[in-house]
C-alpha cells in the first residue's frame, strides 16, 4: 500500500487529487497538509507538515510557494521523496528544490501532463528546424483565479524552443512600455486570464507569408492530478536522492 500526503488537500487541485488516490487500490492517503486545517475529512490533516508524526511514502504538493520550505524540511528531515507540482517559485527557492534533492527524491515539474511533455518535444523539433527564420510567440491561458503568470508550463515551453534556437532569446512578458520593432532574437510570452480556463498553451512560430502553431488544451485538472500520482510511484521505486522530472517518468514508462 503505498501511503500518500496531500500538500494543499482543501484546494482545488488537492482535492482532485484526493478523488485519484481514492479510486486506487494501492494507494491510501495518510495526511493532508493545509494551513487553513480541516475537520471534515476522513483522513489527519495537518496546518504544517512538522505536526505530521505518522508514516508516508511521499508527499504531492499543489499548494503555494510559500509552503514549500516546511515541505523541504519535512522531507529532508524524513527522507520523505516530494512531488512538487506547485508552480511561480522564485529562483531562491528552486535553488534550495535543487539543494535538498541531494538528500532525498525530488520530483518536479510545472506541468504534469503527459501531452504536455510531448509539445515540449515538439517544439524542441520545430525551433532546431525553423531556427532564426521564424519569430517564436507562446501565448498561455488560464482560469481567473490564477496568481502566478506567466504559467510555469509556459516558461518550459520557452525553454524547450530557446535550448534548440542557434541564438540565445530574451524572454519578453509585454511591450507596452516599449515602443520599437520587435527584436528578432526574442520569445514573446503572454498571459491571459479568465473565466474556469484549466490550461491552454499556444506556440507560434511566424516566418515569412507563413505561420506554424502548436497547441495544446488540457480539459480537466484531472490530467495534472493524474499525472503527480503517477510521479509519487515513480518516487516510491527510486533510491537515488535526485531532482527528477516528467522526463524521467517518461522514459521509465518506455515512452520515449
Amino acid at each position: 500500500m503505498l501511503r500518500i500526503g496531500i500538500s494543499g488537500c482543501n484546494g482545488h487541485m488537492g482535492r482532485v487529487v484526493e478523488d485519484i488516490c481514492r479510486s486506487a487500490p494501492d494507494i491510501e492517503i495518510a495526511v493532508g497538509f493545509d494551513i487553513l486545517g480541516n475537520s471534515d475529512r476522513d483522513f489527519k490533516v495537518c496546518t504544517s507538515p512538522a505536526d505530521f508524526d505518522g508514516q508516508v511514502d511521499a508527499v504531492i504538493d499543489f499548494s503555494s510557494p510559500a509552503a514549500l520550505q516546511g515541505l523541504l524540511d519535512f522531507g529532508t528531515t524524513r527522507k520523505v521523496p516530494l512531488v512538487l507540482a506547485t508552480t511561480g517559485y522564485s529562483q531562491e527557492q528552486l535553488t534550495a528544490i535543487d539543494e535538498a534533492a541531494k538528500l532525498v527524491p525530488i520530483f518536479r515539474s510545472g506541468n504534469m501532463s503527459l501531452g504536455i511533455n510531448v509539445l515540449l518535444e515538439l517544439v524542441r523539433r520545430a525551433a532546431s528546424i525553423l531556427g532564426s527564420d521564424y519569430d517564436v510567440e507562446i501565448v498561455e491561458r488560464h482560469h481567473h483565479r490564477k496568481v502566478d503568470a506567466p504559467s510555469g508550463t509556459a516558461l518550459m515551453i520557452a525553454d524547450a524552443a530557446a535550448s534548440a534556437l542557434p541564438y540565445q532569446p530574451q524572454y519578453v512578458y509585454e511591450r507596452q512600455s516599449v515602443r520599437k520593432p520587435r527584436d528578432p532574437h526574442e520569445i514573446g510570452i503572454s498571459s491571459v486570464r479568465g473565466g474556469t480556463i484549466v490550461g491552454d498553451h499556444e506556440i507560434i512560430f511566424a516566418g515569412r507569408d507563413e505561420v506554424i502553431e502548436l497547441h495544446h488544451s488540457a480539459q480537466s485538472r484531472e490530467v495534472f492530478a493524474a499525472g503527480a500520482v503517477k510521479a509519487a510511484r515513480f518516487l516510491a521505486g527510486v533510491e537515488k536522492p535526485c531532482l527528477y522530472s516528467m522526463a524521467d517518468l517518461v522514459a521509465a514508462a518506455g515512452l520515449d
